[in-house]
C-alpha cells in the first residue's frame, strides 16, 4: 500500500510539473522576478533613508551639547574671572557631563555613517544588478517572442500546428465526401442505364430505348426533309408524300366536265 502511494504521489507531481511547463511563461517569469528585485532595492532605499534619518538626529543632538559645553565653559571662565571659583567648578563639572555625552553620541554617529555608507553601497550594486538583469530580462523576452513567432510560421508552413491540423482533417473529411458522393452518384446511372433500377420520372433510358428513339428520331427528320422538297419542287402535294405511290390522283379526274347546251 505504501509503495502504491508513494507512485501515485510521483504520478501526480509528474502530471503537475507538466502542466505548470504548458502554463508557465518565461516573459512572465522574467518580469515577476525583476518586479521582486525592485521591491528589494526599494527596501533597501528605505533602510538607507532611515540610518540617515538617524544619523542627522544624532548630529542635531551633537550640536545642541556642544553649544551647551562651549557655553558652560565660558560660563566657568567669567564666574572664575569674578572670583566664583564655586561657580566655576559647578559650570566645569557639567561640562564634563556634557562632554561624556557628546562622546558616547559621537560612537554612536560614527556607528550610524558607517551602516549607512555599507547600505548607500549595497543599494548602488544592487540597482547595478537590476538594471543589468532588466538589459538581459528585456533581451531574452526578445528572443523569447521572435523563437515563438518562428515555431508558429514552421509549424503552420508544414501542417503540424494544432490550427492548421484541424484544417487539414477538415479538407480531407470534404474530400472524402465529395468522392463517396461522386462513386455513389456513378454507380445510381450505371443501375439506371442497365435497368436494374426503375427511373420514376421517365428521364432515364436504357441503350436499346435510346438507340430506338435514336432511329426513329431521324426517320422522322428525313421524312420531313423529303417533303419540304417536294413542296418547293411542285411536284408531288405533302399528302401524297406521305400516303406513298398508292395514293396517287389521275390529273384527269380533276378536270371539271361541262354539260353541252
Amino acid at each position: 500500500m505504501s509503495g502504491v502511494m508513494k507512485r501515485m504521489g510521483m504520478i501526480f507531481r509528474a502530471k503537475a510539473n507538466k502542466a505548470l511547463d504548458r502554463a508557465e511563461d518565461p516573459r512572465e517569469t522574467l518580469d515577476y522576478s525583476y518586479q521582486k528585485q525592485l521591491e528589494l532595492l526599494q527596501e533597501v532605499r528605505r533602510g538607507v533613508a532611515d540610518v540617515a534619518t538617524s544619523r542627522k538626529r544624532l548630529e542635531l543632538q551633537l550640536n545642541q551639547l556642544r553649544g551647551q559645553s562651549d557655553k558652560l565653559g565660558d560660563q566657568g571662565k567669567k564666574a572664575l574671572a569674578l572670583g566664583r571659583e564655586d561657580l566655576a567648578r559647578e559650570a566645569l563639572t557639567r561640562r564634563s557631563a556634557l562632554q561624556q555625552q557628546v562622546s558616547d553620541l559621537e560612537t554612536q554617529h560614527q556607528t550610524l555613517q558607517a551602516e549607512e555608507d555599507k547600505l548607500t553601497l549595497a543599494a548602488q550594486r544592487l540597482q547595478a544588478k537590476v538594471d543589468a538583469f532588466r538589459t538581459k530580462k528585456e533581451t531574452i523576452k526578445a528572443t523569447y517572442t521572435a523563437a515563438q513567432a518562428q515555431t508558429r510560421i514552421g509549424e503552420a508552413f508544414s501542417g503540424i500546428s494544432e490550427e492548421m491540423g484541424d484544417v487539414g482533417m477538415a479538407i480531407q473529411r470534404a474530400e472524402d465526401k465529395t468522392q463517396e458522393l461522386q462513386a455513389r452518384s456513378g454507380a445510381i446511372d450505371e443501375l439506371l442505364a442497365s435497368g436494374a433500377l426503375d427511373d420514376p420520372t421517365g428521364t432515364s433510358k436504357d441503350d436499346l430505348t435510346a438507340e430506338l428513339d435514336r432511329i426513329s428520331s431521324g426517320s422522322d427528320v428525313d421524312l420531313e426533309l423529303e417533303r419540304m422538297k417536294a413542296e418547293l419542287a411542285g411536284g408531288t402535294t405533302p399528302q401524297a408524300l406521305e400516303g406513298g405511290t398508292g395514293g396517287v390522283q389521275d390529273p384527269r379526274q380533276d378536270t371539271p366536265k361541262f354539260d353541252k347546251q
